[in-house]
């Protein structure tokens, strides 16, 4: 390889701040390539908004210098942008497995007017080239099939991305991790290694899914009546293992809720799921069978309003009803921010008489991350001159950066960066650039915007939830510049307008003295001037009688 003193930029756009939103560039000269584009949920103070996508806008004006996408795997925080995001980048080729190639397709179809992809398929040994970029794939275990690393060759060296992985000895419907391919690539000096961070605190190894299909099996054991089981839609995993246990205790499967049952039937079509004829039933036909030959397997352990579990909970499933001994298994860790609903659901579902199992009273999920001796075996196996810990929140970047320092790496040469940093790397020198930052701010998706609801927007929809709003609507007399009536006053979320007729009555007759301040028949009104008097001493006047700031919208009709 020639020696360069051009550096290779390498620029998260997503997915070094939070759990979701994974984007990476890597750019040299005038050349591009975009790793994942996806998506993450919305925290609890963003009303509204359905998900937040990556900030491809330095990508805007470099569209033809685009080589092409690589898409790790199909879950997504890594493919869930796609439909919003690559028509702006000039719709490169996609270069992905077959499963996630069918599911990204899948989800295209749900937006008719996104553009046709360009998706090439790649098989896990291929090597390809785009531009001055050659890539080679490895193989890796995560809770969905089909998950890929990366080995780059660039001109400034190798680097490694290893996607979101763990080590498997045993896994379910997969091959384990390519741990042979992995040493071999670590054997070529690699420069930079870049590694999953999410279960970076987290001590020894990830379990295996052999291990959690065991501690399932106790349960199809000991069941008298029919198991409802509730996972996430895309853990292909564990469908294959509640079909295995099935047809072993020769029990019925019905699949329901939509994102599960795409995926599953995306998955069945390319053979990662398999199942003996007449395993799997449509939901619609549980009640034919005897309860103790049925298993759901559905969405909803995230207590998820519309999901399966919960509109079993509500008894607003058309098929499925709670009846006495039935178990019912949460087999997913819990997002943070999801404990309160889960807890309502589990309360629910057990009036009704259901057993609850989840996960921290036996070994029923298991994390697609590594865990910390998982991640010392990959830097091990890799052995980097650089590292840059990827996806995660920064105290668990943090976290990786010090199991990294303790497998011998030094500080200097591992960069914890934050989204839109510039990080230059050279054969012998790795740095975050002063001068250079890229946008990488919150782009929200609100059912046909992208982007349109920005922080002012938020702003206001956090407000209106928390203190609500009030709403004056005053007529005015152009000739005599005085109130004609009384000021109609709305109040969503704020007061209860019959219960609070002392505080309106003040409310208009502060309104009256601010109009007579503000509207004199003899010279022209500025009419932006009142309203914005009216909201300022309004609102301040609501604060001190009730310590509320409700937003106060005035409108002003001058007749």
């Amino acid at each position: 390889m020639k020696k360069t003193t051009t550096p290779l930029k390498i620029i998260p756009l997503g997915g070094l701040e939070e759990i979701g939103r994974n984007m990476m560039v890597l750019e040299y000269k005038d050349e591009i390539i975009v790793i994942d584009m996806g998506l993450q949920f919305p925290e609890e103070d963003m009303p509204g908004i359905d998900y937040i996508i990556p900030n491809t806008s330095y990508l805007k004006d470099k569209r033809d210098k685009i080589k092409g996408v690589i898409i790790t795997h199909g879950h997504y925080d890594h493919i869930g942008a796609i439909p919003h995001s690559i028509g702006r980048l000039g719709n490169p080729t996609i270069y992905t497995t077959p499963l996630t190639r069918g599911i990204i397709l899948k989800r295209q179809d749900d937006f008719p007017n996104a553009p046709s992809l360009d998706i090439y398929e790649i098989k896990k040994t291929d090597k390809i080239k785009l531009g001055c970029f050659r890539i080679e794939f490895f193989h890796v275990n995560h809770n969905i099939p089909d998950g890929v690393g990366l080995m780059i060759r660039t001109p400034v060296g190798i680097v490694v991305h290893t996607g979101d992985f763990k080590f498997d000895h045993t896994p379910i419907g997969d091959e384990p991790a390519d741990i042979s391919r992995i040493a071999q690539i670590g054997s070529e000096k690699v420069l930079v290694l870049m590694s999953d961070s999410t279960n970076a605190e987290m001590p020894g190894y990830s379990i295996s899914e052999k291990d959690i299909q065991d501690n399932l099996e106790v349960i199809f054991r000991e069941s008298t009546n029919k198991i409802i089981i509730a996972t996430f839609g895309s853990l292909i995993s564990r469908v294959q293992e509640v079909i295995n246990l099935a047809e072993k205790y020769n029990r019925k499967v019905a699949i329901d809720g939509y994102s599960m049952r795409i995926n599953v039937e995306i998955a069945r079509g390319l053979g990662y799921i398999k199942a003996k004829k007449g395993t799997l039933i449509k939901i619609k036909d549980v009640n034919d069978y005897p309860s103790h030959k049925i298993v759901v397997l559905g969405t909803g352990a995230q207590g998820e309003g519309n999901a399966v579990l919960m509109r079993i909970a509500n008894k607003e499933h058309k098929f499925v009803k709670i009846e006495e001994n039935d178990s019912v298994i949460f087999s997913s860790s819990v997002v943070p921010g999801n404990e309160r609903a889960v807890q309502d659901l589990k309360d629910n579902l057990s009036r009704q008489g259901a057993k609850i199992y989840h996960y921290q009273m036996m070994d029923i999920h298991a994390s697609g991350h590594g865990q910390k001796e998982d991640l010392k075996m990959m830097i091990n196996l890799i052995r980097p001159k650089f590292f840059i810990p990827i996806h995660g929140n920064h105290y668990m970047l943090k976290a990786h950066k010090d199991i990294a320092e303790e497998m011998g790496i030094k500080e200097e040469n591992i960069i914890v960066a934050n989204n839109g940093d510039v990080i230059k790397v050279t054969p012998k020198r790795i740095w975050v650039s002063e001068e250079e930052k890229v946008p990488a701010n919150y782009v929200m998706v609100d059912g046909l915007g992208v982007g349109d609801v920005g922080e002012v927007v938020l702003r206001d929809r956090q407000m209106i939830a928390k203190d609500g709003i009030f709403v004056v609507i005053a007529v005015i007399e152009s000739k005599t510049g005085k109130v004609r009536g009384k000021p109609d006053i709305i109040s969503r979320g704020f007061v209860y307008l019959r219960e609070s007729k002392q505080l309106l009555e003040e409310v208009r007759e502060k309104v009256r003295e601010i109009v007579c301040e503000c509207v004199s028949p003899e010279h022209t009104t500025n009419w932006t001037y009142l309203k914005n008097n009216i909201r300022d001493k309004i609102g301040q006047f609501l604060f001190i009688k009730t310590q509320r700031r409700p937003m106060v919208i005035p409108v002003v009709i001058e007749i």
